[in-house]
Protein backbone atom coordinates (compact mmCIF):
# COMPACT_ATOMS: atom_id res chain seq x y z
CA UNK A 1 0.00 0.00 0.00
CA UNK A 2 1.31 3.40 -0.99
CA UNK A 3 2.23 6.24 1.36
CA UNK A 4 -0.38 8.38 -0.43
CA UNK A 5 -3.13 6.30 1.19
CA UNK A 6 -2.02 7.70 4.55
CA UNK A 7 -1.58 11.30 3.44
CA UNK A 8 -5.21 11.92 2.47
CA UNK A 9 -7.89 12.21 5.09
CA UNK A 10 -10.53 9.55 4.32
CA UNK A 11 -14.25 9.88 4.97
CA UNK A 12 -14.69 9.01 8.63
CA UNK A 13 -17.30 8.24 11.25
CA UNK A 14 -17.22 8.25 15.02
CA UNK A 15 -17.59 5.02 16.97
CA UNK A 16 -21.14 5.98 17.95
CA UNK A 17 -22.01 6.51 14.28
CA UNK A 18 -20.30 3.23 13.38
CA UNK A 19 -22.39 1.33 15.95
CA UNK A 20 -25.56 2.75 14.35
CA UNK A 21 -24.33 2.03 10.82
CA UNK A 22 -23.48 -1.58 11.70
CA UNK A 23 -27.01 -2.00 13.06
CA UNK A 24 -28.24 -0.72 9.68
CA UNK A 25 -26.14 -3.23 7.72
CA UNK A 26 -22.65 -1.76 7.35
CA UNK A 27 -19.72 -4.18 7.43
CA UNK A 28 -16.72 -3.65 9.71
CA UNK A 29 -13.37 -4.63 8.19
CA UNK A 30 -10.71 -5.05 10.87
CA UNK A 31 -7.26 -4.37 9.39
CA UNK A 32 -5.24 -5.19 12.51
CA UNK A 33 -2.72 -8.03 12.74
CA UNK A 34 -3.76 -11.55 13.73
CA UNK A 35 -2.53 -11.31 17.33
CA UNK A 36 -4.61 -8.15 17.84
CA UNK A 37 -7.69 -9.76 16.27
CA UNK A 38 -7.26 -12.86 18.44
CA UNK A 39 -7.13 -10.74 21.59
CA UNK A 40 -10.41 -8.89 20.93
CA UNK A 41 -12.54 -7.93 17.92
CA UNK A 42 -15.95 -6.66 16.89
CA UNK A 43 -18.52 -9.45 16.46
CA UNK A 44 -19.29 -10.20 12.79
CA UNK A 45 -16.36 -8.07 11.58
CA UNK A 46 -14.28 -9.33 8.66
CA UNK A 47 -10.58 -9.73 9.43
CA UNK A 48 -8.40 -8.54 6.55
CA UNK A 49 -5.00 -7.45 7.86
CA UNK A 50 -3.73 -4.33 6.15
CA UNK A 51 -0.90 -6.19 4.43
CA UNK A 52 -3.36 -8.48 2.57
CA UNK A 53 -6.12 -5.95 1.94
CA UNK A 54 -5.01 -4.93 -1.59
CA UNK A 55 -5.07 -8.56 -2.77
CA UNK A 56 -8.19 -9.64 -0.87
CA UNK A 57 -10.50 -6.62 -1.09
CA UNK A 58 -12.24 -8.16 -4.11
CA UNK A 59 -13.81 -10.58 -1.60
CA UNK A 60 -15.69 -7.71 0.06
CA UNK A 61 -19.31 -6.95 -0.85
CA UNK A 62 -19.81 -4.03 -3.20
CA UNK A 63 -23.35 -3.32 -2.02
CA UNK A 64 -22.65 -2.44 1.63
CA UNK A 65 -20.97 0.43 3.41
CA UNK A 66 -17.57 -0.72 4.69
CA UNK A 67 -16.20 0.68 7.93
CA UNK A 68 -12.47 0.16 8.33
CA UNK A 69 -11.23 -0.43 11.85
CA UNK A 70 -7.95 -0.75 13.77
CA UNK A 71 -6.69 0.09 17.25
CA UNK A 72 -6.32 3.85 16.90
CA UNK A 73 -7.56 4.77 13.42
CA UNK A 74 -4.27 5.28 11.56
CA UNK A 75 -3.98 1.98 9.67
CA UNK A 76 -7.70 1.95 8.99
CA UNK A 77 -7.48 5.47 7.49
CA UNK A 78 -5.09 4.14 4.85
CA UNK A 79 -7.34 1.13 4.32
CA UNK A 80 -10.42 3.34 3.83
CA UNK A 81 -8.58 5.45 1.25
CA UNK A 82 -7.48 2.31 -0.60
CA UNK A 83 -11.02 0.90 -0.66
CA UNK A 84 -12.49 4.21 -1.87
CA UNK A 85 -9.87 4.27 -4.62
CA UNK A 86 -10.96 0.74 -5.61
CA UNK A 87 -14.58 1.87 -5.87
CA UNK A 88 -16.00 0.75 -2.52
CA UNK A 89 -18.26 2.86 -0.33
CA UNK A 90 -15.88 2.96 2.63
CA UNK A 91 -15.27 5.11 5.70
CA UNK A 92 -12.74 5.02 8.51
CA UNK A 93 -13.81 4.67 12.13
CA UNK A 94 -11.70 7.40 13.69
CA UNK A 95 -9.86 6.40 16.87
CA UNK A 96 -10.79 2.74 16.30
CA UNK A 97 -10.93 0.32 19.21
CA UNK A 98 -10.33 3.10 21.73
CA UNK A 99 -13.58 4.90 20.91
CA UNK A 100 -15.53 1.75 20.02
CA UNK A 101 -15.01 0.47 23.55
CA UNK A 102 -15.81 3.88 25.08
CA UNK A 103 -19.04 4.12 23.03
CA UNK A 104 -20.19 0.76 24.38
CA UNK A 105 -19.70 -1.19 21.16
CA UNK A 106 -19.75 -4.99 21.57
CA UNK A 107 -16.46 -6.90 21.58
CA UNK A 108 -15.62 -10.61 21.39
CA UNK A 109 -12.54 -12.09 23.02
Amino acid sequence: MSLRHYLRRPPSVTAAEAIRLVAEGALVVDVRRAFEWNRVHIPDAVHLPLEVLPERCQDLPEDRLIITFCTGGIRSAGAANLLVEYGFDAVNMSRGLIDWRAAGGPLTA
